[in-house]
This record gives structure tokens, C-alpha cells and sequence, in this order.
């Protein structure tokens, strides 16, 4: 029997209320051998509270030695395996941006990019320019006809920008044109079935009409398409776990991935700090069974190599946390959905540290402080990340027993 199939079966529509954390690329590493990482640098008394009263272990997002995207490594939190459930990140900016996407359409992320005059790329992301700079780029190409295919484009964060295929005889199979590295030219679209054939030649003629326009706008001259994608309908929270859940986020990709899997998504503005998105989460507590907030600023700080940024960005979520505590939370789990370490300054495959804090139906364990090498100790040991659902809903008494 399948795991959703199980807890479908199990669940429960009572029991306690859940309260699901998400620092995204949590776990680190030592700046130098012997040394602490990010989370043991940083300050926090209130985690590491929750950690002496808890249960701690170390969650493996999809495999061991695999280094996760966000879509997978967020579905395996709520409970789906990533290796058997997949979404191209397409859907999820797009989705989270507000375009909708149906059966058959193809959804695409995209990035403005900047090229030299010989068509290399020099800056995969356009210097980052600001949310109203891509804005305006993307009015410059909204308007773009191609027959046989309708497109819906609209701008994302900053470099960011998402897009919809709509037409018959679509598919999603179709390669990113980003190269991943700078002094050569973005990528032509390529099938990688032949049921994509069209869908490339398609997407290859705006690519050409968007460098024509983008020319001259330097520095988001050109873009790259990433991520082709399409709805994979995955079952809803309210169905398998029987949880009216609702999602706090500010980047638009992890409101998709929320609202995929049925998730109410909670208006926020680009600009919300951690102690905003707590205080909006406290404005919806009491109308729902299960809250999954998310914090990106660890991630971006570690994709930025700056190890000092991403300290203070938990020690800030640590100082804001008692506004989500007072909400009085059967279980909370505290999490990331992958590890970024500032000296890698991408995702890795490192198991990340967790918490699971419900007084009263969980385990203590001897571990003081929450950090990779306290979790260790912990236990919950070192788990597959779609374990968290299933004792989350345990641990809220929201599962009956398996079996007579």
C-alpha cells in the first residue's frame, strides 16, 4: 500500500492543531575544519529550548548524497515521496505568481539574463535587477504572437518571470535553455522526446521574437527558460490528511508547491519580513488545522556564500519565534527543506536538522541545543523527510491504529 494511500486510510478529521517551520537551506557547514556551522554559530535560545523539550534527528530530503531542487525537497516535507510524485519547477513559479495552469498546458520559469555582443551570457540573473526593472521587461514581451500556441507571461521576483503554454499537442519534455555558466551563449530549446518536437520549434521562435525586443535593455537583454512543466494533479492535503492547511510564504514558488498539494496560499507582499509572515500566521491560526510557514532568506544568504548573513537570518527567526509559540501549537516542527552551506553556495545532499516539539506524545532525547552535530544525537535519528507528515499528524493524535 502506498504511504499517502495509508495515511488516507489512517487520518483522522480531529486532533491537534500543526505548525510546520520551514527555513529553507537550513543545515550547513564549518567555515574552516572543526568549526561550527551556520545554525551552531547562530543564537538561539528559543530553538534550542524547543530541541531540550523535543525530539531532534536529521531529515535526508529525497536520498542520500542527493542534493535536491526546492519543488522536490518541499514536497517530500508534506509527505510525498519526490522520487515518485515530480513537478518541474515550472508550475510552481508559475502557480505562485497567479498564472493558471491546466491539464495540457506547459509552464515555464524563466530568468532575464544579460549577453555580450557576440550572444555570450555574462550574468545568468541580469545583476539582479529589482522586481520593477523584470516588470518592465515583461511588458515588452507580453504581447508576442506565436501561431498554435497562446502565452500567458508575468513577472515573478526580480530577475524572475514565469510563462504558460497553452494549444494542443503540448509537452513539458522539452530541455532548459539555461547553460549554467557564463562565456557562452543561452541554450536553444531541444525535445527530449519526440513528443516535444513542436513544443521546441515553438518555444525557440519566441525565444527569437524576446531576443529581438529585449535587445538594448541591457542589463536584462536576453532570458533563459527553465524548469517545463506540467499540472501532475497530485493528491490534496484535505483528502489524504484531512487537514485544512494553509501556507505563509513570500516567494512565489513555494505558494505553488503549497497550492498543489491543496493548501490555502495567504496573501503576502514581496517585501514581508520573518516577524510579518509570523504575525500573518497568527491572524489565520485560529480558521485552520495546519500552518506551513516558510522562510527563504537562509537559503539566498547561503546560495550567497555569505555565512555571517545567514547567521543573523536565524537568529532572527529565533528571536520572532515566540509570536508563533504563543499561538499555542500541538506540534511544531522546525526544518529545513535542504541544506545550503555558505561555503557551497548552492544545495547539497547534507542532512538537515530538526526539530519535532509535541508536549506531551513525543520523546525527549539528551540533545541541549539545536544544531547538525546535537541532532545527531537525536531521536528521530536521520529519517527520510516524507516521515515528518505521517508523525506530525501522530504526534497530533490525527491517526488511528493500523491494524486490528
Amino acid at each position: 500500500m502506498a504511504k499517502l494511500d495509508l495515511m488516507r486510510e489512517l487520518t483522522l478529521p480531529q486532533g491537534g492543531k500543526i505548525l510546520l517551520l520551514v527555513m529553507d537551506g537550513l543545515g550547513g557547514l564549518p567555515r574552516e575544519q572543526g568549526g561550527l556551522t551556520e545554525l551552531e554559530t547562530a543564537r538561539t535560545p528559543n530553538m534550542d529550548r524547543l530541541a531540550r523539550e523535543g525530539s531532534t534527528g536529521l531529515s535526508i530530503p529525497v536520498s542520500r548524497g542527493i542534493a535536491p531542487g526546492s519543488g522536490p525537497a518541499h514536497l517530500a516535507l508534506f509527505g510525498y515521496d519526490p522520487l515518485v510524485y515530480d513537478i518541474g519547477r515550472g508550475v510552481l513559479e508559475a502557480i505562485g505568481i497567479g498564472l493558471d495552469v491546466r491539464e495540457g498546458d506547459v509552464a515555464i520559469r524563466g530568468n532575464f539574463c544579460t549577453i555580450d555582443e557576440n550572444g555570450a551570457i555574462t550574468d545568468r540573473r541580469a545583476g539582479r535587477i529589482p522586481t520593477e526593472e523584470g516588470e518592465k521587461r515583461v511588458e515588452l514581451l507580453k504581447d508576442i504572437q506565436i501561431d498554435g500556441v497562446d502565452i500567458s507571461i508575468r513577472a515573478g521576483e526580480g530577475y524572475r518571470f514565469a510563462m504558460v503554454m497553452r494549444g494542443e499537442g503540448l509537452s513539458p519534455e522539452v530541455a532548459d535553455t539555461d547553460p549554467q555558466a557564463t562565456g557562452v551563449p543561452p541554450l536553444p530549446a531541444k525535445a527530449t522526446s519526440p513528443s516535444a518536437e513542436r513544443t521546441a520549434e515553438l518555444v525557440n521562435r519566441w525565444l527569437e521574437e524576446a531576443r529581438k525586443r529585449l535587445k538594448g535593455h541591457e542589463p536584462a537583454n536576453m532570458v533563459t527558460l527553465r524548469g517545463f512543466a506540467t499540472d501532475p494533479n497530485l493528491p490534496k492535503y484535505r483528502d489524504v490528511y484531512k487537514l485544512k492547511a494553509a501556507c505563509v510564504a513570500v516567494y512565489p514558488m513555494y505558494k505553488g508547491v503549497s497550492q498543489l498539494v491543496g493548501m490555502d496560499v495567504i496573501p503576502t507582499g514581496p517585501h514581508d519580513s520573518i516577524a510579518d509572515e509570523f504575525r500573518k500566521v497568527g491572524e489565520i491560526w485560529n480558521d485552520y488545522d495546519f500552518v506551513f510557514c516558510h522562510v527563504k532568506p537562509t537559503d539566498s544568504r547561503g546560495e550567497d556564500g555569505d555565512f555571517d548573513a545567514k547567521v543573523a537570518v536565524i537568529e532572527e527567526v529565533d528571536q520572532n519565534l515566540p509570536a508563533l509559540l504563543d499561538l499555542k501549537p500541538d506540534v511544531v516542527i522546525i526544518t529545513g527543506d535542504h541544506s545550503t552551506p555558505a561555503t557551497y553556495r548552492a544545495h547539497s545532499w547534507h542532512p538537515v536538522p530538526t526539530i519535532l516539539w509535541a508536549p506531551g506524545t513525543h520523546m525527549t532525547d539528551p540533545v541541549e541545543t539545536f544544531g547538525e552535530r546535537a541532532c545527531l544525537g537525536g531521536a528521530l535519528g536521520q529519517f527520510p523527510a516524507p516521515d515528518l507528515m505521517p508523525l506530525a499528524l501522530a504526534h497530533a493524535r490525527r491517526l488511528v491504529k493500523y491494524g486490528a
